[in-house]
């Protein structure tokens, strides 16, 4: 699993029936910054997740890939490898919060 950021949606007219119904989201990987600073920030890489929550653009999310990515009700007869199982609602590291739902990042 991996902390991500809904960065846009993807909209494809034809594609697998299994998954005719489902809601595709853009998801920029993010990490956290070794060190001191410990800031969460962007790891460089966005994937296209099937949205099982309803998250919306701006919001950080939890995402599973690979198998796990079946394991939900919606998504166990699709052809996926990434699913929104999650959405953040602060992330924290030891006595300091990263990011809060709202967007905020603290630094």
């Amino acid at each position: 699993m991996f902390i991500g950021k809904v960065c846009g949606s993807l909209v494809a007219t034809q594609k697998n029936p299994r998954m005719a119904d489902a809601k595709l989201l853009l998801v920029e990987a993010y990490t956290v910054a070794p060190g001191a600073d410990r800031m969460i920030k962007p790891a460089g890489r966005v994937l296209v997740a099937i949205d099982s929550l309803g998250a919306g653009t701006g919001e950080y999310v939890l995402v599973t890939q690979g198998s796990s990515a079946r394991m939900t009700e919606m998504t166990k007869t699709m052809p996926v490898d990434a699913v929104v199982i999650g959405i953040v609602d602060t992330v924290r590291v030891q006595d300091r919060v990263l990011c809060r739902a709202d967007g905020t990042l603290k630094g």
